[in-house]
This record gives C-alpha cells, sequence and structure tokens, in this order.
C-alpha cells in the first residue's frame, strides 16, 4: 500500500500540476475571504473563519475531482495497470494506496489555511475565533475531503477517460453534498421524513461537526461512506 501511496505522490508532484492545483485552491480561497465583496469578511465586521467553512467545501468540490481523475483511469489508458496487478499487492492495496496519496496531497492543501486562523485571531480586537467552533470545523472539513476523495476514486476507476472522471466525480461530490438536502426542502417531505432525508447528505453532518461537537453518529456517516465508495471501486477493479 505504501509503494502505490509514495508512487502516487511522486507522480502528482512530479510536474507543475500538482503544484497548480493547490496553488489555485489556496488563491480562490484568499481572493474569497479577504478581496472579493459579499464573502469578504472584513464586511462583517467581527472575526469569524463561517465564510470560510461554508465556500472550501465547493472549491474541493473542482479541487479533489481534478487530483483523483488521473488515479485509474490513466493506468487503463497507458496500460500500466496489468503491470500494477503482477506485483505482490491485492485489489485493496492498490485502492488504499491511490485513496492514501489523493488525501494526503488534499490535506497539504488545507494545512496552509490554518495561517486565516492565526491572521483573524491576531486582528480581533476583543474575544478572537471560538476555537472549538473552528476546531471541529477543521475535522468536518477533512471528513468531507475524505469522502469526496473516496467518491474521485471510484468514478475514476470506471473509465480510462480522465475527463469523464473529473465530470463524474463532481457530478456525484454535489449530489451527496447538497443534493440531499434540497430534496428535503421540497413540501411534500415537510412532514418529518424531510429529517431523515437530510441526515442522508453529507453537508448535515458537516454541519453538525462545525458546531464544535464530534458526535460519533457523524464520524460513523463519514467513516460508512467512505467504505463503501472504496469497497465499490474495488469490487469494481476485480470485475476487470
Amino acid at each position: 500500500m505504501w509503494a502505490v501511496c509514495k508512487k502516487e505522490l511522486r507522480q502528482f508532484f512530479s510536474s507543475l500540476t500538482g503544484y497548480i492545483a493547490i496553488i489555485v485552491f489556496l488563491l480562490m480561497n484568499g481572493l474569497l475571504l479577504f478581496v472579493f465583496p459579499g464573502t469578504n469578511i472584513f464586511d462583517f465586521g467581527y472575526a469569524t473563519l463561517s465564510n470560510f467553512f461554508e465556500l472550501a467545501p465547493w472549491i474541493l468540490l473542482l479541487l479533489i475531482p481534478s487530483i483523483t481523475m488521473r488515479s485509474f483511469s490513466d493506468e487503463f489508458r497507458a496500460g500500466t495497470f496489468e503491470i500494477l496487478q503482477t506485483k505482490p499487492l491485492t485489489k485493496w492495496q492498490i485502492v488504499s494506496g491511490k485513496y492514501l496519496a489523493s488525501l494526503i496531497v488534499v490535506a497539504i492543501a488545507l494545512l496552509p489555511t490554518i495561517v486565516y486562523f492565526f491572521s483573524i485571531q491576531h486582528l480581533a480586537a476583543q474575544n478572537g475565533i471560538d476555537v472549538g467552533a473552528s476546531i471541529g470545523s477543521y475535522i468536518g472539513l477533512f471528513f468531507l475531503a475524505a469522502v469526496f476523495v473516496a467518491i474521485g476514486i471510484c468514478c475514476s476507476s470506471f473509465t480510462n477517460n480522465a475527463v469523464i472522471a473529473f465530470i463524474a466525480s463532481a457530478f456525484f461530490c454535489f449530489l451527496i453534498y447538497s443534493g440531499f438536502n434540497a430534496i428535503s426542502n421540497i413540501p411534500s417531505f415537510a412532514a418529518g421524513a424531510d429529517y431523515y432525508i437530510e441526515m442522508l447528505g453529507i453537508d448535515f453532518h458537516y454541519r453538525s461537526i462545525s458546531r464544535g461537537i464530534v458526535d460519533t453518529r457523524d464520524l460513523v456517516y463519514f467513516f460508512s461512506i467512505i467504505f463503501f465508495f472504496l469497497a465499490f471501486t474495488n469490487r469494481n477493479l476485480s470485475k476487470r
């Protein structure tokens, strides 16, 4: 697994593509948080990172598919997946190695955003940022990214076209993030089913952890979704 992970990391950072993806992510967040009107945190007049945690999932929805789209599609297109199968590795080790490598790249992209926390904390006039809520939001954002990575890896295992893998993973990430929340707002589900439908989406559990309370039900949800998509990827590879 570690051999696959290191190979993927070397491949990702061997060209400018990997660095550009991370730089664009940080640049978009920086512009939205500190420059553009409407989302500029200085316009609110108080120390908060709520805008960042609301906007970051939507940016990750495009960043993560661009990271994962080549995971298996390039292997199929170049014919190197057959070579990979000759190695003393199980399908689970291959899937886990590629998943872990993509997750490390996303974590590297998220790590510099901690600067936003310290910057706003330093600029705050009185109490500063709610530390507990911010830590909870970062935990929620990491798990949200982990689910997106699992979806991206799964979509990449279905095609040898990286562009199709990108479009499919972005669509399914969007669907599982906000689709259930949108469906729960349909008036016909207002009698009580709306709550349970909303619980199926990532947004519900992401907002729950963002309050600063790490509930085991939210963790079980995230781990279950990650396992489901990785297991589906493993099953798809076994068919090949």
